[in-house]
């Protein structure tokens, strides 16, 4: 009982935001709402509608459960990111006029909308936010580096998650990241893949492969760091590996 009237107080304030003017259809939604294994199920329709609509709009339906290799800093789940977007006003209107831009250029839907606003793995060290919505002289920087990964990344390997994208140059700089770092201009993603039964070894020649087959063509850049975790931007057609060197990158070799 004290289960449902926590998620009926929680339909009701979410009833008071604003909807998105994208996404799903009103009966998508409620369809969603009624599929999901929780209380929401017993709210009325119009509730039902408010809570799968927070979650739909900026994709937090995708939201992943996530395994200790996946490298996943603290204070950068799902749930954090709702602690984040309620605590200012300003953060939903910059992001929803971010995903209004991405959803103009057809690449909305290529990753959950509020991973792709991640900082950095180091934010909590620099006293920084744990997500942020990149500048809009920026938008644009990114398109490219989406493409890539949904014509090409996506098809490799299956469906990956943003762990790191736009960081200011404070955050670049506390985090030690390249002086030259293409996450500062928003043209980069640290990504992982989903599937977890992909080992390390196998995105490596995958990803090469789809690098040396197309990585030109999009202007990307490839790097590699440990575990399963790898970097992908569109500010030059490049590789490296450990030491920032092309010679070290474990494509080099690759067939």
């Amino acid at each position: 009982m004290l289960t449902f009237i926590r998620f009926a107080a929680v339909a009701a304030s979410l009833l008071l935001l604003p909807l998105g003017s994208f996404g799903p259809s009103p009966d998508a939604i409620v369809a969603t709402a009624e599929q999901a294994a929780s209380p929401v199920t017993k709210l009325a329709p119009q509730a039902r509608r408010a809570v799968a609509a927070f979650g739909a709009e900026f994709g937090l339906a995708a939201a992943n459960a996530h395994v200790p290799e996946s490298g996943l800093a603290v204070g950068q789940t799902a749930d954090d990111f709702r602690d984040w977007l309620r605590a200012s006003p300003a953060h939903r209107a910059e992001l929803s006029r971010f995903r209004s831009y991405l959803a103009a250029q057809g690449v909305e839907a290529v990753v959950p909308m509020w991973q792709l606003v991640r900082t950095s793995s180091s934010w909590k060290e620099c006293a920084a936010e744990p997500f942020e919505t990149p500048p809009a002289d920026k938008w644009d920087h990114i398109v490219k580096t989406l493409q890539f990964v949904r014509d090409n990344v996506v098809p490799a390997v299956g469906q990956v998650e943003p762990l790191s994208a736009y960081r200011n140059e404070g955050l670049n700089s506390c985090s030690n990241g390249a002086p030259k770092s293409a996450h500062r201009h928003f043209f980069a993603l640290d990504l992982t893949p989903l599937d977890t039964k992909v080992a390390r070894a196998d995105m490596i020649r995958s990803v090469c492969a789809a690098h040396a087959r197309e990585g030109q063509a999009y202007d990307t850049g490839l790097g590699f760091y440990s575990g399963r975790r790898f970097h992908v931007d569109s500010s030059g057609y490049r590789k490296w590996g450990p030491n920032g060197k092309g010679a070290t990158s474990p494509c080099v070799g690759q067939a």
